[in-house]
C-alpha cells in the first residue's frame, strides 16, 4: 500500500531542509549568548574557585571525622565524599567521555 496523505514528501522534504538550516546556523552564536556565557562562567568560577574549595576541603575534614566517631552512617558519609570529588573532577570525567566517544 502506498501512502495517499496529501503532501507526505513535501512535508519530509522541509523537515529535512529545515534540519540542515539549524545545522547551519548552530554554528553562530545566538544573540545575548555572551551574557549567559559570563553568568555561567562566574557561577563556574563560584562553584571551583578558592571558597569552594576550602569549604570543601572543610567538609570532608568533618564528615570523616563524624564517620570515625560513629556519629554518622558512613554510606551516607562516603556520598558526600564522593560528591566532592564529582564535583571538583568533572572536567576530567567530561573529558574521559568525549575522547572515548569520539574514539581519540
Amino acid at each position: 500500500m502506498t501512502d495517499q496523505r496529501p503532501g507526505w514528501g513535501a512535508g519530509a522534504a522541509v523537515a529535512l531542509a529545515a534540519g540542515a538550516a539549524n545545522a547551519q546556523t548552530a554554528q553562530l552564536d545566538p544573540a545575548g549568548s555572551n551574557v549567559l556565557l559570563a553568568g555561567v562562567n562566574w557561577l563556574q568560577g563560584s562553584l571551583l574557585g578558592n571558597v569552594a574549595t576550602a569549604v570543601a576541603v572543610i567538609a570532608v575534614a568533618a564528615v570523616g571525622f563524624m564517620m570515625l566517631t560513629g556519629r554518622l552512617n558512613w554510606r551516607y558519609g562516603a556520598t558526600v565524599i564522593l560528591g566532592c570529588f564529582i564535583l571538583f573532577g568533572a572536567a576530567a570525567i567530561v573529558g574521559g567521555i568525549r575522547s572515548a566517544a569520539t574514539g581519540f
